[in-house]
């Protein structure tokens, strides 16, 4: 069936963006409280990948030199490599309604007042999205780096788990800035120092009283983002890995690259009038050290996101990627 539209069909750009604008703010600000570990900006790039070359270390530009000899030395070669984020693309709605659903709930829905409703709930929507997929791509990225990676095995997390991972980074432990993790692990922290023995009993009562775990004096983003979630085994004995991320400032960047694209029209023509908005919008996402793979493709699907093929480690020394990551149950 074809469907006319009516020929003054209106754009509320700036209502919409105004709720967008609004909740965007404060998760950024939330992020920034917790040591910039999830950057959040907003700048235009073309095409599907922003890509930032770089020199790469030369592990032996510093050597022995042996004052007896006269033979020739080995030139070094300098080399690059580049850091790689790919675009999203993302779509709002379309979301459709009758103007009488409107009028039987006695409210007086115009397009700007319709276009502020939305706007609220897109804003909020488009944080939680941005956030699932950089801590998909962060853990997938990290998880395969054995040299960032502490596994916990079965156990829970407790505070040595946290000391475990923090000493992957060596000398560089005091550059992780947040840690990041699914609700689950952060109570089985709580209980972990709620339950220390007697030794511990200054701990086990600063929890209690202030019902928050000690985190090594760093900030904890708490979120149940499935992407902290890996399901394996079967039946009896299936289990559920949790991922806690030990992330540097800026080691997940979420860039809005394009500008949102929001048209509000009523339609004609059908049983009813209706009101209709559609929208849509890009960013890129980059994990600090990383190079996304370019072969897997322009905006991938979130199962290539959270596939640790899909990153590759592009510096040398992996004290300068994102940060750590501890696996546990």
């Amino acid at each position: 069936m074809t469907i006319g539209k009516a020929s003054n069909f209106k754009i509320y750009q700036d209502e919409l963006r105004g709720g967008i604008v609004e909740t965007l703010t404060q998760a950024s600000n939330y992020f920034s409280q917790a040591g910039g570990a999830i950057a959040l900006s907003t700048v235009s790039r073309r095409g599907d990948y922003a890509k930032e070359s770089f020199f790469k270390s030369i592990a032996t530009i510093v050597s022995r030199r042996d004052a007896t000899s006269v033979s020739t030395a080995t030139d070094l070669p300098l080399t690059m490599d580049e850091i790689i984020s790919v675009k999203l693309n993302r779509k709002i709605g379309p979301v459709t309604q009758t103007y009488d659903a409107f009028a039987k709930m006695a409210m007086s829905m115009s397009p700007e007042e319709f276009s502020m409703l939305i706007g609220g709930m897109v804003g909020k929507a488009m944080q939680v999205e941005m956030l699932n997929s950089a801590l998909r791509a962060g853990r997938a990225a990290l998880v395969q780096n054995t040299d960032v990676l502490y596994d916990a095995g079965t156990a829970t997390l407790t505070t040595a788990h946290l000391v475990s991972g923090l000493s992957k980074f060596g000398d560089r432990a005091s550059t992780i800035s947040a840690w990041v993790m699914h609700s689950k692990t952060y109570f089985d922290l709580m209980q972990h120092q709620i339950g220390t023995s007697a030794n511990g009993d200054i701990v086990s009562g600063a929890v209690v009283q202030n019902a928050t775990p000690a985190t090594l004096n760093r900030p904890v983003i708490v979120t149940d983002s499935d992407a902290l979630k890996v399901a394996g085994g079967s039946g009896s004995g299936a289990y559920t890995d949790y991922h806690i991320l030990g992330l540097t400032a800026n080691g997940l960047v979420v860039e809005n690259t394009e500008t949102e694209r929001v048209v509000i029209d009523e339609v004609t023509g059908l049983e009813n009038l209706v009101i209709r908005l559609q929208g849509e919008y890009a960013y890129n996402l980059g994990v600090k050290g990383y190079k996304y793979d370019i072969a897997v493709g322009a905006n991938p699907t979130d199962a290539n996101l959270g596939t640790s093929t899909t990153w590759d480690k592009a510096v040398t020394d992996s004290k300068d990627v994102a940060g750590i990551i501890i696996q546990c149950r």
